[in-house]
Formats: structure tokens, C-alpha cells, sequence
């Protein structure tokens, strides 16, 4: 009823009202709350956005209850009672290392982590999926020395030598640059994961909405 009020009273006007957006932590999509909001600033000052950066499986819930607008995180190849994808784009999953072991080459076959201590995300992350059924594949299990979310914790545990690790790209990337760590792309076989927005399949976006929704296609 809100929003309603808010549209109407817009009409005629410069865009206004509360638009809620999520970003998938540890994911290309956090590169994009920053030009986002200045994007939104610059064209809608009237907008008021909030960004909430948590994992995938809460995101998707929100959107579906409609207590958030839009989602851009990992999934979409399946369908989702209540949820609407629109793929972005595709990141390569990196194999993440301390400096203390010795760098592999710029890829490496998936099989090389058999003998790693691995930190991974826990079995419901998708990206901890993705892992799980490509090792799966190939006949070998992940041997996982410890289960964290956090991204900062995982830097530091990389940055003392602690275990390697598997991340998208971007977040792999992000790491080497603040901590001494190397990464090399997974092959044999490559594991790639899909990035996606989300809106709710029944549910109406507002004005406002639509018009972030335009801007985050834009960006991406």
C-alpha cells in the first residue's frame, strides 16, 4: 500500500520510493552495489536503495516472499516455484592457494585437489554443490579440513597457510590481491557458475524497481 501511495504520488514526478536489492557475497555481483547506487543516485535521486549482501538461499527466499524487489546471485538452471531468472553472465570456479605452497600452472585439472586440505563453504552453497558434483564426476572426494562463509576469515585462513580453497573468479581474484595467495583455473573438467537475476515469477515490480532492474541489465 505503500508503494502504491509513493507511485502515485510520483506520477508526474521524478521516480520515488524503497527499492530492496540483493547481492550474493563472494560473487561478481558484489563488484556492482557501488555503481549501482551511484547510478541510481544520479538518475532517481527520489529512490531510496537498499542493498542486502547475504548468501543465495536466504536472497532467493526473500524475493519469493516478496519481502525484497530483485536478487542477482548464483543459480537459474533449474526452475524455482515462485522465482523468475534472467542469466547474466558465467564465472570460472578458481583453485585458491597459499603462498607457502608452491604455484601450479594458470590451470590445472580438477583432480589435482584429491590430496589438498580444502576450506569450502558448506554443502547447501552453491558453489560448495557445484564442487561437490564435478569431484563426484570424476571418481574423487574433496577432502574438506573446514566449512566457512565469511569471506575475510577465508583470506586470512588461505593468507596462513591453512588449506586452499575454490571460488568464482572474482572473489578468487579479490583474494590474491589482499593476501599472499595464487589462483589457477580449474579444468578437466571446467566448472562455470552461472550468475542470475532474480524477481519474484507472480509479484509486480514497482516503478521504482523497474527502473533498477533496467539499470542492474545495464551494468552487467
Amino acid at each position: 500500500c505503500e508503494q502504491a501511495r509513493s507511485d502515485m504520488n510520483a506520477a508526474g514526478g521524478g521516480l520515488s520510493g524503497a527499492v530492496s536489492v540483493g547481492l550474493a557475497p563472494g560473487t561478481a555481483a558484489a563488484g556492482l552495489a557501488v555503481p549501482l547506487l551511484r547510478a541510481v543516485r544520479t538518475r532517481h535521486p527520489g529512490v531510496v536503495l537498499y542493498l542486502n549482501e547475504t548468501y543465495g538461499t536466504t536472497l532467493s527466499e526473500l524475493v519469493m516472499n516478496g519481502r525484497m524487489d530483485l536478487a542477482v546471485l548464483y543459480g537459474g538452471r533449474n526452475a524455482v516455484h515462485g522465482l523468475a531468472f534472467r542469466p547474466l553472465l558465467s564465472e570460472r570456479l578458481c583453485l585458491v592457494g597459499p603462498a607457502a605452497l608452491e604455484p601450479p600452472p594458470e590451470t590445472v585439472p580438477l583432480a589435482l585437489i584429491a590430496d589438498m586440505d580444502l576450506v569450502l563453504p558448506r554443502p547447501y552453497n552453491v558453489v560448495r554443490k557445484m564442487v561437490d558434483d564435478a569431484c563426484a564426476g570424476i571418481g574423487i572426494v574433496p577432502r574438506v579440513v573446514a566449512e566457512i562463509e565469511s569471506a575475510g576469515t577465508l583470506a586470512s585462513v588461505i593468507a596462513e597457510g591453512l588449506g586452499a580453497t575454490i571460488l568464482p573468479e572474482s572473489m578468487a581474484r579479490e583474494v590474491v590481491a589482499s593476501s599472499p595467495a595464487w589462483l589457477s583455473r580449474l579444468v578437466e573438467p571446467a566448472i562455470e557458475a552461472p550468475l542470475a537475476l532474480c524477481r519474484s515469477d507472480h509479484l509486480p515490480l514497482s516503478e521504482p524497481a523497474q527502473a533498477v532492474h533496467d539499470i542492474l541489465i545495464q551494468l552487467v
